[in-house]
């Protein structure tokens, strides 16, 4: 990589409306926003390798905290160099706290004031997070930005669930995450949480923007919510975030989502969604999912799309030898479908940055979503431990 690396730093080189298009410097070099950063949860990218993501054009990987400090344990990494070189992704690494498996595995968790106990999913052996223990881990794996550890509440929730876990919980964790991360140029990012109550959620985003964190996310979306309730807490949050700081919606994927967000002045995105959908035979094309199992696609000699480079596409592999994989149990199969999702939603977020520079996003937004179908949008749900 050639990108002079240092500190994080981020700025703002164009906008259109709310839409930004942006920079980020981190001491694994720069990302050019807004982008989708893959999800690599256990160090790896389901199916691919890293040379593989980049060439579907992902800037970001995503690890897991909680997944690597069970297995094969943050000592471990540390020891063997740091994640970056553990996994051989040399650029950018974003790592999540932990938080997030408060929520997907509620069942194996028990919550207190200080921090969650689980139950762990691989032996059953306890396992302790607290916000200090999950800023220590991701200090030891050497992620670029560091998320804090808070609590994500299933939807729907009530008011009064929301009310208690943002102020006994969440806000408390996350100033004490601030108080326990690295010093040393990485960055620390805040979680907006609060349900889909507004008066909560702009609790929240006031109290955390008074301090010191270098870019913020907002959580609990993309849990089961409608289009609208997902586009009115983005539009309440990124109006109320400064503008000189990264802004990220957690666990979207989809083009309507992403798109919404993008006009509303977010920046990052990350989902397992290209790559679990990859894996179950569908495809993403600016026509919408494709499924590739279906008997329709059986003599389709046509290329996922036509003007695609990805693994699959670039090298010209047909729909009908793509249903054969999946039909015949190959796992190439989800390789060359996962590297095309990722590459359609790196594209779609490139070419989202570039009509910004361009002061045309909103023709770019409208001309995408027209082809692509309103029902696919949010998951109904995220998978149980992702």
């Amino acid at each position: 990589m050639t990108e002079p690396r240092g500190p994080f730093t981020f700025s703002v080189d164009a906008r259109d409306g709310r839409a930004r298009a942006g920079r980020m410097l981190t001491p694994h070099g720069a990302v050019e926003t807004p982008t989708f950063m893959a999800v690599g949860t256990a160090a790896t990218v389901k199916a691919l390798t890293p040379e593989q993501v980049r060439r579907a054009g992902v800037q970001v990987a995503l690890c897991n905290t909680y997944h690597l400090a069970l297995r094969p344990g943050v000592d471990v990494i540390r020891d063997l160099g740091g994640l970056h070189r553990f996994m051989r992704w040399d650029a950018p690494i974003l790592t999540d706290s932990g938080g997030f498996q408060v929520f997907s595995l509620a069942t194996l968790a028990e919550t207190d004031a200080d921090g969650v106990t689980f139950r762990n999913h691989l032996d059953g052996s306890k396992m302790r997070l607290t916000p200090e223990r999950a800023m220590e881990i991701q200090e030891g794996l050497g992620s670029d930005v560091a998320m804090v550890f808070d609590e994500c509440l299933p939807y729907p929730s009530d008011a009064e669930r929301v009310t208690r876990s943002l102020y006994e919980r969440t806000l408390p964790w996350e100033l004490r995450s601030l108080a326990a991360a690295p010093r040393d140029g990485r960055a620390c990012f805040a979680i907006g949480q609060g349900g889909f109550f507004p008066d909560l959620r702009e609790a929240c985003l006031r109290e955390l923007t008074r301090h010191p964190f270098d870019g913020f996310a907002l959580g609990g979306l993309s849990v089961g919510e409608s289009f609208d309730e997902f586009r009115a807490m983005v539009d309440l949050s990124t109006a109320l975030l400064p503008e000189d700081r990264p802004r990220y919606v957690m666990g979207v994927g989809t083009p309507r989502e992403m798109l919404a967000g993008v006009a509303l002045g977010i920046d990052l995105y990350d989902c397992v969604l290209p790559t679990r959908n990859g894996r179950n035979g569908q495809a993403l094309t600016a026509d919408g999912p494709l499924k590739l199992r279906n008997a329709a696609y059986a003599r389709d000699p046509r290329p996922l799309e036509a003007d695609c480079a990805c693994e699959a596409c670039g090298p010209g592999f047909s729909r009908a030898y793509l249903r054969h994989l999946f039909v015949a149990e190959e796992m190439l199969a989800a390789t060359l479908v996962s590297s095309h999702n990722l590459a359609f939603l790196a594209r779609l977020m490139a070419g989202a940055r570039a009509a910004v520079v361009a002061g045309r996003f909103a023709a770019y937004a409208e001309a995408a979503l027209a082809r692509w179908p309103a029902a696919a949008g949010l998951p109904a749900a995220p998978p149980p431990a992702a």
